[in-house]
């Protein structure tokens, strides 16, 4: 394979939208989102993207070679920080609904399963990643500060959905 600067990716800008788990699925890189919520700015850290794999090895009774891994466990999930402060925003913060601008706050709320498209572009392709059951499993601290954005850090873990899916992901350049 030859070296090609042009398949140079750089996550440039992007969106982060949220729906309850029966919104319909999006269907490609470019198609049309129903019933998603845009949760606006992400920081500019951007989102980090884990996919966490626990294994066990097989070795042989004879001289105790490795032999064989098996993957036992595996977990995907984005970590992002938001920095726009709206109602859709901070019910998945803090795992709670906002009525009338009130909030009744529990830290081991979680705010339940939702589906979440995360859309990253540079310039006319897009990587758009999809996950039909994700939960807000942790959140990072909210740092109150003149001069600073309030930030609101949240991982979002999948869990897989009837079909066995936990995510799917398209890539615009690669598409039929």
């Amino acid at each position: 394979m030859a070296l090609d600067s042009d398949n140079v990716r750089v996550a440039v800008t992007g969106a982060v939208y949220v729906g309850p788990t029966t919104t319909a699925a999006p269907t490609g890189s470019s198609s049309t989102l129903t019933g998603f919520t845009d949760l606006g700015y992400v920081s500019a850290d951007g989102i980090t993207e884990t996919l966490d794999k626990t294994t066990s090895q097989i070795r042989a009774w004879q001289n105790g070679a490795l032999v064989r891994e098996v993957v036992s466990e595996g977990t995907y999930s984005v970590t992002l920080t938001f920095i726009e402060t709206n109602q859709d925003v901070l019910e998945l913060y803090f795992g709670s609904t906002i009525t009338d601008g009130e909030l009744d706050g529990d830290p081991t709320q979680s705010g339940g399963r939702k589906s979440f498209v995360v859309d990253v572009v540079d310039g006319s392709r897009v990587e758009r990643t999809y996950i039909p059951a994700g939960e807000v499993t942790a959140v990072g601290e909210r740092t109150l500060a003149s001069g600073e954005a309030i930030g609101y850090n949240v991982t979002i873990t999948a869990y897989a959905d009837a079909s066995n899916v936990t995510f799917k992901k398209w890539f615009s350049e690669l598409e039929a």
